[in-house]
């Protein structure tokens, strides 16, 4: 019989050598996608690290706690120089105000709660940054986040971490099969982020307690409406709060100071019962508020879907899910019914508060890890 002579495949699913695979690693400086560069090095493979400057470096050197701040752009670096492989600052500034902050501040002013970290891996880090990867001939690009793929009879799937609390796959539904086939995610079957940051410091990474980013890296302390008001001065215009049953308690500085669901803060004292922001009227200025019975809905419309099944999403006129329609929240039972490839409608198995235009809509396997995509919510309660 005659012996296999097929090259076995490389950690990175190659038929070659690590030293003859290419592979981009996005850095954003901090503790995890150092130690993803740092540990293809070690296993020989030949990286590139690549970080990209989204915003005002001299803004952005003042502040720490985001992610392409540019004192991580440093780090990424120094962590570079360290390991003995190239890396490159991309300026993706006006590729990023484009594709994100714009459209951010647009949906935010149209009374939608946005989550730009999505798009931005949509448009800018898993398209731009993906094609930049392809151009330096890598063969797949490599980030840090907490994600897991996986090679099905289909292709690869996309999977949840398997540490729950880190799981960023909310943060990733709309990669698509394309992008997917390309991309590797080293960290995503690490259980607890004390194994990444154990990694950093066999590797002599000074980042290795570097704190984890806590804010959208151009909102800082998670001030939204200052942010907007920098962006679309004037937008900002006062009008009425108004109760569900047509009183007018009182009235605000601007529907871009309020989310669904916000019951602190609402400057309207002295009332018995508690009430809680159920819908923003953006076009009229009003900023409706009600008891929390008020914002419990079933029925989520969801479009610009991203399906990652096996078969046609309309292939099927019901699909049995898992849904997540917000990133704190874990997934909740649900019956889909595709409206287009691109469009369904999502019923919930029991009622959730505050579902907010905007947001993301990601589905799952009813059991198991894998995602199945997901979509956006368009339109209130």
């Amino acid at each position: 019989m005659a012996l296999d002579h097929r090259t076995p495949l490389n950690s990175l699913g190659f038929p070659k050598a690590p030293s003859e695979t290419r592979v981009v690693v996005a850095m954003s400086g901090g503790v995890d996608s150092s130690v993803v560069a740092a540990e293809l090095a070690r296993e020989g493979y030949d990286v590139v690290g690549v970080t990209l400057q989204l915003y005002d470096h001299g803004a952005a050197l003042a502040k720490k706690g985001a992610c392409c701040a540019g004192v991580d752009i440093h780090d990424a670096r120094r962590v570079a120089e360290d390991m003995g492989f190239p890396h490159y600052v991309l300026d993706y500034e006006n590729i990023f105000r484009d594709a994100v902050i714009d459209e951010f501040a647009d949906s935010y002013l149209a009374g939608a709660t946005p989550v730009p970290c999505i798009r931005c891996n949509e448009r800018v880090k898993f398209k731009d940054l993906l094609e930049t990867a392809r151009d330096l001939d890598a063969d797949c690009m490599a980030t840090g986040h907490y994600i897991q793929r996986k090679m099905g009879t289909s292709g690869p799937e996309l999977h949840r971490a398997a540490d729950p609390v880190r799981d960023q796959s909310y943060f990733l539904f709309s990669t698509t099969p394309e992008q997917l086939a390309f991309l590797r995610f080293p960290l995503g079957h690490l259980v607890s982020k004390d194994e990444t940051r154990a990694l950093a410091a066999a590797h002599g990474l000074a980042l290795a307690d570097k704190p984890d980013s806590q804010d959208i890296c151009f909102v800082p302390d998670g001030n939204y409406a200052s942010v907007i008001e920098k962006l679309r001065p004037g937008a900002a215009e006062p009008g009425e709060i108004v109760h569900a049953d047509g009183r007018v308690l009182g009235t605000h500085k601007g529907v871009i100071h309020y989310t669904i669901g916000q019951r602190r803060g609402l400057g309207i004292g002295g009332l018995e019962e508690p009430l809680y922001v159920v819908k923003l009227d953006v076009d009229a200025k009003q900023v409706i508020v009600g008891p929390k019975e008020l914002l419990a809905t079933r029925t989520v419309p969801v479009r610009e879907i991203n399906w990652l099944g096996d078969v046609p999403f309309t292939a099927k006129e019901t699909w049995t899910l898992s849904v997540k329609i917000r990133s704190t929240k874990p997934p909740v039972e649900a019956t889909v019914r595709p409206i287009s490839e691109t469009e369904a409608e999502v019923e919930l198995t029991v009622a959730e508060e505050g579902v907010s235009p905007g947001q993301a809509c990601v589905f799952y396997a009813p059991e198991g890890s894998r995602v199945f995509g997901g979509g956006w919510i368009w339109r209130g309660n």
